[in-house]
């Protein structure tokens, strides 16, 4: 599926993902794709995106897709398990807004900017044929949830969601501000479910094998 596309970005947030990404690569022999490790968060991510992209378009050599990934939590009461992939069909910022008295109020609301990026429906299709994705949305949070209250919260403000990652609003806010924008994707593999903080439960070397196997059906 990659292979339509002449240079690609790859966003992940630490070695460990993006060495699961490059395993997919053969090593890192895929010429048009780059995959780094941006660092934890929306900030960090957003920041090592916005680099790369200016850096590549000075060099006359500029991407023409950018895809964050990684692992992440998977919202089980939505029938996502651990060891799923998933593809978002929103990425939203959760958790940027404000408190009020009549509960969260996001960044939409207050009227400060977007709350959410809409990848292309046609892409976000392609890409989950191609893996055997799940798709929904994919929330962005700076605190990640280790609590069932939390956990209800985030479901109520966003039904559908499927999975919570950190660094996927950053990587498109980036993106969409390049130029006149670049596409973005959010691939996720799911190594533990959202809700109370259990680490004996999480399925980190599970989920990476599951990454790059997911990686493995998008480059040709």
């Amino acid at each position: 599926m990659l292979g339509t596309y002449r240079r690609v970005l790859v966003v992940a947030a630490v070695p460990a993902e993006r060495e699961a990404v490059l395993a997919a690569t053969g090593g890192g022999r895929a010429p048009h794709l780059d995959v780094l490790a941006g660092g934890v968060g929306p900030a960090a991510a957003a920041a090592a995106t916005a680099t790369a992209l200016v850096t590549a378009a000075h060099q006359s050599n500029p991407y023409d897709l950018v895809i964050v990934t990684g692992i992440s939590g998977g919202f089980a009461a939505n029938g996502i398990d651990v060891g799923d992939t998933v593809v978002a069909d929103r990425i939203v910022a959760a958790d940027l807004g404000a408190e009020t008295p009549d509960g969260f109020a996001s960044v939409s609301l207050l009227g400060f900017g977007t709350a959410e990026h809409l990848p292309p429906p046609e892409l976000v299709r392609e890409a989950a044929e191609a893996t055997g994705a799940r798709t929904g949305p994919v929330l962005s949070v700076s605190t990640t949830t280790g609590s069932q209250h939390r956990a209800e919260q985030l479901l109520a403000r966003h039904p559908g969601a499927a999975a919570e990652a950190m660094e996927g609003f950053g990587v498109a806010e980036a993106a969409t501000a390049h130029g006149e924008g670049v596409p973005v994707l959010e691939l996720r593999a799911v190594s533990n479910a959202v809700g109370p903080r259990d680490r004996a439960a999480w399925r980190i070397p599970e989920a990476l094998a599951a990454l790059t196997t997911a990686f493995g059906k998008l480059v040709p």
